[in-house]
């Protein structure tokens, strides 16, 4: 058979396994001797090299024959076979390549105790190389996840999985361990139970918007209720897993950012606030911007009130007096009026914060705050809101509590937190500067306004009758103005009522005032004459005075009739008197209508008289109510008209309180009012 054929006598045609595709050869006796190859053996190993003991004719292959295998086989006849194994080392030391083989021995007759073994050779490593690869990409993506769930585990609270349309359907234990919230609660849609209300359909609206555009990745923050019964900020991530470029589901997770969110908030609000007050010039714009910044971030309402006794904390004596300067609600509530001033007794709460100096929070059942926490109007204020909390914070400046901030939760909000707290000192403190300078002007306002009201009389008290002034000093100066009110019981037992306005904002301008206000007065006590011809004599009287000086008034007589009351009036030159009826039905009145005073006129004044409607309301005021720049003085009126019409139901204090900050001011001119309330019909 030639070289590489069957040997002579072997009684075996081994040229039938020349065309096989593997390779195969053959040993024959005890040292195992090559006497055959075919030709796939020979290109997986080397040329012919028959009649040489197989592991010489190999010796270059020093791991692909082992002499105790075909040892084994020889003796044995047990066939052997080795899988991929062993690595077989081509081309010596230098350049050795890494081939693998599946291999076969077994045993073969040559004759009687001749014995030999056949070894069948297929070359594996193209798959061996495949396999390994793949187990190494395998193991690379055991090693990933591995450190994906590592990451997951230090950096995300919660991981959840749901379907393409976005409704989980997998169980969490780490959502019901954050929130508490049982599987069968939580799938589907169930987990947006746990959302903070106010943040729920946001993230309804954010998340389906994300999987019906089938975004890369998710992100969205909102407020999660813990277990604990806390809400906290989570930042949630998702993304789509995709097969076949189609979205089977969606992958995220929820990691709890409370104490970055916090951080967060916190400077941007004392950067706000910083810049609210900045831009500010007069303390009420300033107050009012830091309540805005309040409002609705921190809490559902805040109001600032002025402590405008000038003595300082009082201890017993005289009423502690505060005036509500600005306030600001959230959307969805009452407004609070902005003006207000109200007297507080020793064991108010307001006044112990103010003593103290230190910040004072409440907590009560919603809608039923405790008597004595607050002023009278925002305690009513508290209990129609629904309030929960009040947090009376005085604003220290300069050592001294120029002002108090009221800062309220209403309805399921949480109270105000210890931190919100140390946030809101934060934001009051870092204004330090521009409130001291604010509140130095302040101060000196209030020396002044505190002369002005020293020329003021106090409205005395009547049977049936109720009567309230006010007097609002403009923001934009420190100086007195012109402007007073007066009511005095005459000799005749009739009530006079006196509204008026001396040109000027100065100091001069209030003397002035005193001197006309003195001189009325005593013109009105001497005799009990019409109000037109008090203001005719008052017209001559004050030729004594400075030649430059001009002054409108109102003059009147509430007087009694059958049947009810009258108003007795006379005007020189001021805006006229506003009848309200009880009904909200409200009249200027515009008759007995004279010059201004301080030109000479010889012509007696006309007087007017008014019947007056049970339970109406009589409103006299100063031109700073009405007058904007630019604006025709009709359009003031016809706004005060409106909104005292509205107000017609109000208790008179509220009504005037009202009036005051419902309408628009320009703040350059100061403000008196003075209203008459009548009794209603039943007390007539």
């Amino acid at each position: 058979m030639g070289a590489d054929g069957e040997p002579a006598g072997s009684g075996l045609a081994f040229e039938v396994l020349d065309p096989a595709p593997v390779g195969v050869a053959v040993a024959r006796g005890p040292d195992h001797r090559l006497v055959y190859t075919n030709a796939a053996y020979r290109s997986l190993f080397a040329d012919s090299r028959t009649g040489m003991p197989i592991e010489e004719a190999f010796a270059e292959f020093v791991e692909v024959h082992f002499r105790a295998q075909f040892d084994r086989v020889y003796a044995t006849g047990e066939p052997f076979v080795t899988t991929a194994e062993p690595e077989y080392v081509v081309g010596g030391l230098e350049g050795t390549e890494k081939r693998f083989f599946t291999s076969s021995l077994s045993r073969v007759v040559f004759g009687p105790g001749d014995y030999g073994v056949l070894e069948v050779v297929m070359e594996v490593t193209d798959q061996v190389t495949a396999a390994r690869r793949i187990e190494a990409i395998a193991e690379e993506r055991r090693r990933i996840l591995r450190r994906y769930e590592s990451l997951m585990k230090v950096s995300a609270q919660i991981i959840w999985v749901t379907t393409r349309d976005g409704y989980v359907h997998e169980p969490s234990p780490t959502w019901e361990r954050v929130t508490g919230q049982p599987w069968e609660e939580h799938r589907g849609q169930g987990w947006l139970k746990m959302v903070h209300p106010d943040d729920r359909q946001d993230t309804i609206r954010s998340w389906v918007r994300a999987v019906s555009r089938a975004i890369d990745t998710w992100e969205h923050v909102y407020r999660l209720h813990t277990a604990d019964g806390s809400y906290r900020h989570f930042q949630m991530r998702a993304v789509p897993i995709c097969e076949n470029g189609q979205i089977v589901e969606w992958v995220g997770s929820c990691t709890d950012i409370e104490e970055q969110w916090q951080e967060q908030r916190r400077q941007r609000l004392l950067d706000n606030a910083a810049a609210a007050t900045a831009q500010a010039t007069s303390l009420e714009e300033m107050l009012g911007a830091l309540s805005d910044v309040i409002v609705p971030e921190l809490a559902d309402g805040c109001g600032v009130y002025l402590v405008t006794d000038l003595t300082g904390e009082r201890h017993g004596g005289a009423p502690f007096v505060v005036e509500r300067l600005v306030t600001a609600v959230r959307r969805g509530l009452v407004p609070l009026s902005p003006y207000s001033e109200e007297q507080l007794d020793d064991d108010n709460a307001f006044v112990t914060a103010v003593r103290r100096r230190r910040p004072m929070l409440q907590t009560f059942p919603a809608g039923s705050p405790p008597p004595g926490l607050a002023p009278a109007s925002t305690r009513e204020w508290l209990a129609a809101s629904d309030a929960n909390s009040l947090l009376i914070l005085p604003v220290v400046v300069d050592g001294t509590v120029p002002a108090v901030v009221g800062v309220v939760t209403c309805g399921e909000r949480a109270a105000i937190s210890r931190a919100d707290i140390s946030l809101l000192t934060n934001m009051f403190g870092h204004a330090h500067d521009a409130l001291s300078r604010a509140i130095r002007f302040q101060r000196t306002q209030q020396v002044a306004l505190a002369l002005q009201y020293s020329l003021l009389a106090e409205p005395p008290r009547l049977p049936g009758l109720r009567i309230v002034a006010r007097y609002r000093a403009s923001p934009s100066a420190a100086e007195v103005g012109g402007d007073w009110y007066d009511c005095f019981v005459l000799p005749d037992g009739v009530p006079a009522l006196v509204i008026g306005d001396v040109a000027g904002h100065d100091l001069s301008a209030a003397v002035l005032m005193s001197q006309l206000r003195n001189m009325l007065r005593a013109l009105a006590m001497d005799r009990c004459e019409p109000p037109g011809e008090i203001l005719t004599r008052l017209n001559v009287a004050m030729e004594s005075l400075s030649s430059d000086v001009t002054a409108t008034c109102v003059f009147a007589r509430v007087e009694e009739c059958e049947g009810g009351h009258r108003l007795r009036f006379a005007v020189a030159g001021h805006p006229p008197p506003l009848l309200v009826t009880a009904q909200g039905h409200g009249r200027f009145l515009e008759g007995a209508v004279s010059p201004l005073l301080g030109f000479p006129d010889d012509e007696t004044r006309a007087s007017q008289t008014e019947p007056l409607p049970p339970g109406g309301t009589v409103l006299f005021y100063t031109d700073g109510l009405i007058e904007r720049s630019g604006e025709h003085l009709d359009l003031g009126l016809e706004r005060l008209r409106r909104v005292a019409e509205s107000l017609a139901a109000e208790p008179l204090d509220s009504f005037c309180d009202q009036v005051l900050s419902g309408l628009p001011s320009t703040g350059l001119d100061d403000i008196a009012i003075i209203a008459l309330r009548l009794p209603p019909a039943s007390q007539e």
